[in-house]
């Protein structure tokens, strides 16, 4: 993943040899520039790899992208890079203008996502992610400040597309790259809706809590 110099996360690419294996099969994709290969030798390098598999198949998952095909899904993963991430790492921090070129597929591990409210100086949890999740998408599209933070509550394994891997796989395959893009959207989408009625049930309940107010208060 593409970071920071200043505020690099401690994500570890390598330490265990389970993870070492992650995405290789007969060829080492690490041993050579990832820029420099080409779409068939993308897709022979993680051929036999039954993490590159895994990763396709929770990125079609009904918490991530169901629209794309599993050999879609298998294509976009030959353009992302594992990560192992220490447990206790926050590894996207609220606002962070500078780290926002990527997204991560959640492998195994588990991820809190936190944010700061109004007149709070303590983060208040907001959900935790499991295997299959999407983090960060929002950020790979717009390169805006993140919205919340992730913690690795425990360490976790993760595949990460970058913006500069997204622009490779559009040079490379312009119809895949446009359907993740599209699936990616509509994700986004979706959240923004849960968004919206969940800001529809507390304007609701702040109206129905002040008429109960203006009911008990004298005139």
């Amino acid at each position: 993943m593409i970071l920071s110099q200043c505020n690099k996360p401690q994500l570890n690419t390598f330490g265990n040899p389970m993870f070492e294996n992650l995405f290789r099969g007969k060829k080492d994709i690490f041993a050579e520039s990832p820029e420099q290969l080409q779409p068939k030798e993308r897709m022979r390098a993680i051929e036999g790899s039954s993490s590159a598999k895994l990763a396709a198949q929770l990125l079609i998952a009904p918490t991530a992208l169901m629209q794309l095909t599993p050999e879609e899904a298998f294509t976009v993963v030959s353009y992302m890079t594992p990560r192992k991430i220490a447990e206790g790492t926050t590894f996207i921090k609220e606002g962070d203008e500078t780290d926002t070129g990527y997204m991560m597929l959640l492998l195994e591990g588990e991820v809190t996502v936190e944010n700061i409210v109004v007149s709070r100086h303590t983060p208040v949890t907001v959900t935790v992610l499991g295997p299959g999740s999407l983090i960060g998408e929002m950020g790979l599209v717009d390169g805006q400040a993140r919205l919340a933070s992730c913690t690795a509550s425990a360490e976790c394994r993760c595949a990460v597309l970058t913006r500069a891997a997204l622009e490779k796989l559009g040079k490379d395959n312009p119809q895949t790259a446009t359907k993740l893009m599209f699936a990616v959207s509509l994700r986004i989408a979706e959240r923004l809706r849960e968004t919206s009625e969940k800001l529809k049930m507390y304007t609701q309940l702040v109206q129905a809590m002040q008429q109960e107010i203006n009911h008990l208060m004298p005139t």
